[in-house]
This record gives structure tokens, C-alpha cells and sequence, in this order.
């Protein structure tokens, strides 16, 4: 049951605008619903109570993933699949609303956040891969809700001290990177290997520079949209086209030792394979609309392949602020929308849709604003 408060209305003018409160009598908030296929909404959102070791944070912005994009286009990925409203959004960073003295951060700092809580028991969190928890509780997940809200209360564990140089948008950028870093662990690029990359989104664009860092040699990126091409030659590609023929035909048809997929492409698996060279590696980062590869297994087979799948990521905060900081890694340069919340549905609607112009977008739950402000 909801309430009207006077106190929170504008009677100077002729037209009233009507705050909602909760039980509580506090404003509420609101969030990004996604309710199911290509339904999502701006609604009333009633911020939970706070649990045992949970810390509150404004949210100062919160990235729109690829994962997000699949709950919107297929209403689920695999088994976890839209059962009810939940709020998206696991790439984001907050504003501290108390001071933690245990790790010595104030009110008002920034933070970022790991949106992976392993359970820390299972036998895959024993080996050191808590990303490959089947008990994990994944903030922005069904049906676990995320950060596309104004507030949220978080695991104090999950916590990322930041440098205090940085901004909102460095501390969203930090999860997918750190899925670029993983996928590149993974791939074990060799010293001027050249390498082949599929997929020019913001996980593909990370994975560029990243590879560039490792010390990789020429890499061949394939995108079928322009805007992404132009923005892969930016950063680093040898040579950018718009399919896997390009790559095939620039190798004279022998492929690349290495092959890291990054696209939402059912094909993409059938791609990376096209492109490898015989005794070669594939990495698979990306995710499938429909969840469903197209692949000739012959193909794939007949080449002898070493074939990886990527799964979000493990301990690589450290790594991925040092490589922020150290200006090594441009974060910035790949978002290219940042919105307020009500125009989040529009955004949804656009990058499902590969609207020109389009390769990250960032909302700002609370409006734009500087670290070490509180409001």
C-alpha cells in the first residue's frame, strides 16, 4: 500500500505533481522492469530492507550489457529466464551512502562492484573459479535484481576500492573489461601471434586492446556494422571487415592461430571455426541470440581445434583498475550514449536493434556526478 504525502508536492503552480511514498512515508524511487521478450518499463521501486553485511549505495551509472540485451530480445538466457519483473543491470558502480571504516572508504566515494557472489563452498569455487559457481547468486540476474535504479544494497564483500581519480564511468567499465581480460587468460595470446577477432561490441573492443597489451601481433576484426569497424581500427586493429570471408581471404584461406568470438551471432561459432587454422584455438565469449550455434562439426573437427568458452570472470579487479590507471586501456572511448533512466526502454529498443551509432550505453540513475559529492 502506497501513500500521498503533501510535503512532496508543487501546489505554487495550477498543476500538482503526486510523489509517491511507501509504507515508510519515504519517497520511492523507481527502476527498469524487464517483464518479459521485448518488454521494458519505467516503474515504482520499493528499495528493500537492508541484510547482515549489506551496504547502501546511490548508484552513479549502470552499463547496459550484451547479457541485458538477451533477457530483452529472447526474455532469458538458457535456464535463467524471466519468471516475473526483475530490475537489469550488473556492470555499474555507486556512490557509498555511510562511511566504512574497515576499508578506510567515506561517505560519498566511489565504488565499483564484482556482481559475481560465488558461494564459496562448491568444489568449483574450491578449485579458484568462482565464476564457474552453479550456486552463484549474479547481481542483474533473474531473479536476483540489479543496479538499474537509483539505490541498491550490495554485499560490503563485493566492494571495489577505486582510485579516487576516477569516475562513474571508469567504475562501470571495469566488469566487461574484466570479461576481456578473462577471455584473453584464456587465450594465452603467444608473443606477435596474429589473431583473429569476431565481434566489434564493447566486449570485443576490450578484448582488442587487451590482446594489444598481451603483446599479440596483427588482429583481423570482423563486424558487420560500420560504425563498430571505425571504432575497432581506432583502437588498434591491423586490418577491420565486414565478415569472416574478409579474414579468410586476407589469410589466404589458412586462417589464424588463435580466433576470440565475441558476437551475438547463432553463426558465430560456425565463424570462429572458418577462421581458425588447423591446430588452432577458439575462445567463445559471446552469446547467441536464441542460444543456439550453427556449427558443421566436420569443420571444426577436421582442423583439430582447442575450443574455449568463456564464463564471465574470476579475480581481475586489481588488474583491470591497474590497466584503467595506467591509461593502457581506453574505456571512454567506446561508450557512445549516456542517458537518464526514463530513456532506458528507448536504449533497450535501439541496441537490439544495431541502431547506427550505437556501441555502449551508460545510464545515470541519479543524474551526472562527481565523486566525493553526496547529495
Amino acid at each position: 500500500m502506497y501513500f500521498l504525502d503533501y510535503r512532496y508536492c508543487n501546489c505554487s503552480s495550477p498543476s500538482v505533481t503526486l510523489i509517491f511514498l511507501d509504507r515508510l512515508g519515504e519517497p520511492m524511487g523507481k527502476a527498469v522492469f524487464l517483464y518479459g521478450r521485448e518488454d521494458a518499463r519505467i516503474d515504482p521501486f520499493n528499495l528493500r530492507d537492508g541484510r547482515p553485511g549489506e551496504v547502501l549505495l546511490d548508484v552513479a551509472a549502470v552499463g547496459v550489457c550484451g547479457s541485458d540485451l538477451h533477457y530483452f530480445k529472447d526474455g532469458g538466457i538458457g535456464s535463467a529466464v524471466i519468471k516475473e519483473p526483475f530490475v537489469p543491470g550488473h556492470e555499474f558502480g555507486g556512490f557509498l551512502c555511510e562511511d566504512i571504516e574497515e576499508l578506510a572508504l567515506q561517505r560519498g566515494s566511489l565504488v565499483a562492484v564484482d556482481p559475481n557472489k560465488a558461494c564459496g563452498h562448491c568444489a568449483w569455487c574450491s578449485e579458484g573459479h568462482p565464476n564457474l559457481c552453479p550456486n552463484v547468486e549474479f547481481i542483474g540476474a533473474p531473479p536476483f535484481d540489479g543496479a538499474m535504479t537509483q539505490r541498491i544494497w550490495v554485499p560490503q564483500s563485493q566492494l571495489v576500492a577505486l582510485p579516487s581519480n576516477f569516475d562513474p564511468l571508469q567504475a562501470v567499465m571495469l566488469e566487461p573489461l574484466g570479461v576481456a581480460i578473462h577471455a584473453v587468460d584464456l587465450a594465452r595470446p603467444r608473443l606477435l601471434e596474429r589473431v583473429a577477432l569476431l565481434g566489434a561490441g564493447p566486449i570485443g573492443l576490450l578484448v582488442l586492446q587487451v590482446l594489444r597489451v598481451a603483446g599479440a601481433g596483427d588482429v583481423l576484426v570482423a563486424d558487420p556494422l560500420e560504425h563498430r569497424r571505425a571504432a575497432a581500427s581506432k583502437l588498434g586493429a591491423t586490418r577491420v571487415g565486414a565478415s569472416a570471408e574478409d579474414i579468410i581471404e586476407w589469410t589466404k584461406s589458412e586462417g589464424c592461430s588463435l580466433v576470440v568470438e565475441a558476437t551475438n551471432s547463432p553463426l558465430g561459432f560456425r565463424d570462429a571455426v572458418r577462421t581458425a587454422r588447423i591446430g588452432g584455438r577458439v575462445i567463445l565469449v559471446g552469446i547467441p541470440d536464441g542460444d543456439t550455434y550453427t556449427l558443421p562439426a566436420a569443420e571444426a573437427r577436421r582442423r583439430a581445434l582447442k575450443i574455449k568458452f568463456a564464463r564471465r570472470m574470476g579475480e581481475v579487479y586489481p588488474r583491470a583498475i591497474e590497466l584503467v590507471a595506467s591509461g593502457k586501456i581506453d574505456v571512454a572511448s567506446m561508450v557512445s550514449h549516456r542517458v537518464d533512466l526514463d530513456a532506458t526502454p528507448g536504449v533497450f529498443r535501439a541496441l537490439a536493434e544495431n541502431a547506427p551509432g550505437y556501441i555502449k550505453a551508460l545510464i545515470y540513475p541519479n543524474g551526472e556526478r562527481e565523486p566525493g559529492r553526496t547529495q
